[in-house]
């Protein structure tokens, strides 16, 4: 037991001094008035080497604001740090909308990217603070942890396989033939951003302001999902995702989304997951294509071609209801979207193209003849709902030729009119040209570049800018939902449940009387029922969860009743006097 003992002492004896903050403040204050290593460390009774290790970490030492007698400052993550990690997330989302394969090596050199982006706009920063994030494979690692991110490759990607397109093609044929597949039970569904308030970057209004500076609403971003077959005669209803479930603008308008022409879904990153394609597969697609071969007695069976994004698995077949057996699923190869993909061959610009100049009318139509800049257009006469409008009647304009055009380079056997150059030079410097004429014509200096920058700039590389102006839009139009439901709620409450009742029954009363005398039964009947939909149904809710509270609070009372004994009648009588009725 003695070694023991004599190795306890050993080490007690052995015990390391800490330092304190305070102490190395003063060290590097002493060497930075011209006190040598040496001195400093005969001075303090500490090795040169112990000196010499605090004066290298003395930028950091000295931005510390630790209290009296603090020997070390727990390691704790930078601001910054979390900033890089909350864009990187918002760039990485994007990135895999667009099916762009996105690797480690990437991954890691865009936050750096971001990193000396972000430390550079910070006051009182220098080179040595820019590099001092590595992007290791630890912070990667536990970057991947924290945020719950997947399909992420460790290697670099290889850029598209020409080889395997080709390919494709040749394995395709064979399919459409052995199966005998007609282009109208053909496929194809695509994943893309829209930046649904963004301008064109060199815009200029003439009459009252020099430059329209950046506007964090014009970042905010949703994500929509086309469908539409070979033939180009059947569209399906998009998928649109949003970060917002129930946006301001949606109880404003009395906006029921099952009547929308897309189906919404939201999530905080505003992009297609797993989950929600399934479900848009099965409440959307499925449903709709399998009344259209129906109706047109052509066979039931469909073949829908789609890419490797991370919402699309492998397995996806496995997802399907048992009554859409019929549909079967073919993945084009990694890397190849850009050459075989239908939807990317034109369609999906050719919408934003459209959106573009709608959006464009929209604008011309509110300012012409007004005071109205374009910062109050934006602000107070364009919200979610107009952009819904403009989605629909944009993806309306997407025509049948265009549709089937796009699958020239994959099935050119389905294309009715391959002359497709003539046709694109017929086509498109119209729309652009509509679009630069209605910017001219409310001040805005413009040309066929622009709008051409702007529309291919919805699948770009964001600036750090940019990114923190999404994310920053993004939690806004959050927290004005919170807001806005909490107005809701007092406004609810200002209400009194006989008033909700005598107003219905005013209603019942309207029906019944228009019902009776109105010359057109149907088209009253249909009036009523969506008013009914969109507006009596609020207040039914209402009275609705006021009578569920009320049942459960005379149930606790009887509870309460039936476990109380009063001593004498008097005490039962004030007893009852005090309950709520």
């Amino acid at each position: 037991m003695a070694p023991t003992k004599k190795k306890h002492e050993k080490e007690g004896g052995k015990k390391k001094e800490m330092i304190t903050m305070e102490v190395k403040k003063e060290i590097i204050q002493k060497h930075e008035r011209g006190m040598r290593v040496v001195d400093i460390a005969r001075c303090y009774n500490k090795s040169t080497s112990t000196i010499c290790t605090i004066l290298k970490k003395k930028e950091k030492i000295k931005r510390l604001d630790a209290a009296k007698g603090v020997t070390r400052v727990s390691k704790q993550r930078p601001r910054v740090l979390e900033d890089v990690e909350k864009l990187l997330l918002v760039w990485i989302n994007k990135k895999q909308l667009a099916g762009d394969t996105v690797t480690e090596n990437i991954i890691c050199e865009k936050a750096k990217s971001l990193y000396t982006d972000l430390v550079s706009k910070l006051p009182g920063t220098s080179t040595e603070n820019e590099e001092g994030f590595k992007a290791s494979r630890g912070w990667f690692d536990n970057f991947k942890r924290r945020s719950g991110i997947n399909n992420v490759r460790h290697r670099e990607a290889a850029s598209s396989d020409a080889q395997a397109a080709e390919t494709f093609v040749a394995e395709f044929q064979e399919l459409i033939v052995s199966e005998c597949y007609l282009p109208q039970q053909v496929f194809n569904c695509d994943e893309t951003g829209l930046f649904w308030k963004k301008m064109p970057k060199r815009t200029y209004i003439t009459a009252e302001e020099n430059a329209m500076p950046g506007h964090k609403p014009m970042k905010d971003r949703l994500t929509l999902l086309f469908c539409a077959n070979a033939s180009g005669d059947f569209k399906v209803k998009p998928l649109l995702v949003y970060h917002s479930e129930n946006p301001r603008a949606f109880k404003k308008c009395k906006v029921q989304k099952s009547q929308l022409n897309v189906m919404w879904r939201s999530n905080s990153k505003a992009w297609v997951t797993h989950i929600l394609f399934v479900e848009w597969i099965n409440e959307v697609f499925g449903p709709a294509v399998k009344k259209y071969l129906l109706e047109n007695n052509l066979p039931l069976k469909v073949l829908l071609i789609m890419d490797n994004a991370p919402a699309h698995p492998p397995g996806l077949e496995d997802d399907l209801l048992e009554e859409f057996e019929f549909i079967k699923v073919k993945f084009l190869p990694p890397n190849t979207t850009p050459l075989l993909q239908p939807m990317d061959q034109q369609v999906i610009l050719n919408f934003k193209k459209l959106y573009t100049k709608a959006l464009f009318q929209r604008c011309f139509e509110v300012t012409d003849g007004t005071n109205l800049t374009l910062q109050e257009f934006w602000k107070n006469h364009f919200h979610i709902v107009h952009c819904l409008k403009i989605i629909d009647k944009a993806w309306d304009g997407v025509t049948k030729k265009i549709l089937n055009s796009a699958w020239r380079k994959l099935w050119s056997d389905c294309v009715l009119d391959y002359n497709l150059e003539g046709f694109a030079q017929e086509q498109e410097p119209p729309v652009v040209n509509e679009i630069v004429s209605l910017g001219t014509s409310m001040g805005l200096e413009m040309n066929e570049d622009d709008i051409q920058e702007l529309v291919e700039e919805h699948s770009q590389e964001l600036t750090t800018d940019e990114l923190m102006d999404l994310h920053h839009a993004q939690q806004q139009e959050v927290m004005e939902e919170i807001s806005s439901e909490e107005v809701e709620k007092k406004t609810e409450e200002s209400l009194t449940s006989n008033e909700v009742k005598e107003m219905l029954k005013m209603w019942e009363r309207v029906q019944n009387f228009v019902e009776k005398h109105h010359p057109n039964k149907t088209v009253a009947v249909r009036a009523m029922n969506l008013f009914n939909d969109n507006a009596m149904s609020h207040f039914r809710e209402i009275l609705k969860r006021r009578q569920k509270q009320l049942s459960f609070y005379r149930v606790l009372v009887k509870e309460e009743t039936d476990s109380y004994e009063p001593t004498d009648s008097k005490d039962s009588v004030s007893y009852c006097e005090s309950r709520p009725t």
